[in-house]
């Protein structure tokens, strides 16, 4: 039986950090993927800001699961080295915070390009981030989050990731963005990725891109959940990332490359929505 740790994109709940953790205790999460932080990007913080997080964080009895870091969402075309320097600064990030996890994705693809083409380039980057990991003591977790546009969008192409690099790049699994992608999530993805998953970004889609709260898409995720409940024996964090209302911050996120049709005038307050998305997991968990 798997143990299932919930966590979440608490800058959907509010951008003041503060609010931030007030949320999370109000829904009865101690856990959170850290985002976006009073306005910018956790990948722009400083290490004295993160250090003063790190005390609100343990006075507040919240851990960090992940840095939701941008890592590797930028044009293969971009300034690779000004990005390696962005993962050495992060990798201090994740050390103030007491995190072994960051989130990371590899590289928005040419238009119009056969992915496979550009396969050789992406590689050999992603292996330049993980050589860094490591020079830095291999404490850290480079952890791939399958997003449209880029190499590792489609369930065979993040498989290929996961069989480059034996696994070393971790694998984060998102039902929705596999579904909008036109992949099926389960059972094609989840058949194809289940033993390598690391663990998941909690939303649901249809395959017009219109994302819903867990289980009320197209995603499948409590049958997901019920297979890995059956076939695993370890923990598996579940990230909610709700995206049922515009929040600060989702237009830098999704960087122009798609449009998601969100649930806006649905909820009330991005606090409604986030409690309701952390309601529908919780709710597929209870019934495991």
């Amino acid at each position: 039986m798997a143990k299932f740790v919930l966590s979440a994109f608490s800058d959907e709940y509010s951008h003041d950090f503060d609010e931030q953790l007030e949320g999370l205790a109000k829904n009865g999460l101690s856990l959170m993927e850290i985002r976006g932080v009073n306005g910018k990007n956790i990948s722009a913080v400083t290490p004295d800001e993160a250090r003063e997080l790190k005390k609100k964080l343990d006075d507040a009895g919240i851990a960090v699961g992940s840095l939701g870091s941008p890592l590797g969402k930028i044009k293969l075309s971009d300034d690779y080295e000004e990005h390696l320097e962005s993962l050495k600064r992060q990798l201090e990030l994740a050390h103030i915070l007491g995190t072994e996890n960051i989130r990371m994705f590899s590289f928005y693809l040419p238009k119009d390009v056969d992915p496979i083409t550009c396969r050789g380039e992406v590689m050999e980057k992603l292996s330049g981030m993980l050589k860094i990991v490591q020079e830095d003591g291999g404490t850290i977790k480079l952890c791939h989050e399958n997003e449209k546009g880029i190499y590792g969008d489609t369930p065979e192409r993040c498989y290929d990731i996961q069989k480059y690099f034996n696994s070393e790049i971790k694998q984060v699994f998102d039902h929705a963005n596999f579904l909008c992608c036109g992949c099926e999530a389960y059972p094609a993805a989840y058949e194809l990725l289940g033993d390598s998953i690391y663990y998941m970004h909690i939303k649901d889609a249809d395959y017009n891109s219109k994302i819903y709260a867990a289980g009320k898409g197209l995603g499948r995720i409590p049958e997901t959940l019920a297979d890995l409940n059956a076939k695993r024996d370890d923990t598996i964090m579940l990230t909610v990332e709700p995206h049922l209302k515009v929040f600060k911050g989702l237009d830098a996120l999704e960087g122009g490359q798609h449009a998601l049709k969100l649930e806006e005038g649905t909820f009330a307050t991005s606090a409604d929505a986030f409690a309701y998305a952390v309601k529908c997991i919780k709710d597929i968990l209870a019934a495991l």
